[in-house]
């Protein structure tokens, strides 16, 4: 069964697993991490929804400069997330997102209720 049991490495091994997450007055940035899965999207959530709480956030940007493969549970914590900030009033974005993963967005209907900014210049891996 050779070749079976494939699977894709992450590169450049020194990039963490765990979301970097940094507040800006009321403004939470999140750096979205190379596999938005289910994994990753649990940590997103329980970690910004405690700072949501916590820190009286008024806008999430979630930086998908470095991601490359999202999946259903990854849309399912963007919403998720863009249900909390419009019941606070308040507003989430999508900044540097690869072709790959806006199509996801686009295909998945997220781009109808979240602002969605694609990466700008420089080619994709």
């Amino acid at each position: 069964m050779r070749g079976s049991m494939k699977r894709k490495k992450s590169r450049g091994g020194s990039r963490s697993p765990e979301p970097l997450m940094r507040v800006e007055d009321r403004t939470l940035r999140v750096r979205v991490p190379e596999e938005l899965d289910h994994h990753s999207a649990a940590l997103i959530c329980a970690q910004a929804d405690e700072l949501v709480k916590t820190r009286d956030i008024r806008e999430i940007v979630f930086d998908f400069s470095g991601t490359v493969f999202c999946d259903s549970s990854g849309i399912g914590m963007l919403m998720g997330r863009y249900k909390i900030m419009q019941a606070l009033g308040g507003q989430v974005r999508a900044v540097q997102v690869r072709d790959r993963v806006e199509r996801i967005l686009l295909l998945s209907g997220v781009m109808k209720v979240i602002p969605v900014e694609r990466m700008q210049g420089g080619k994709e891996e």
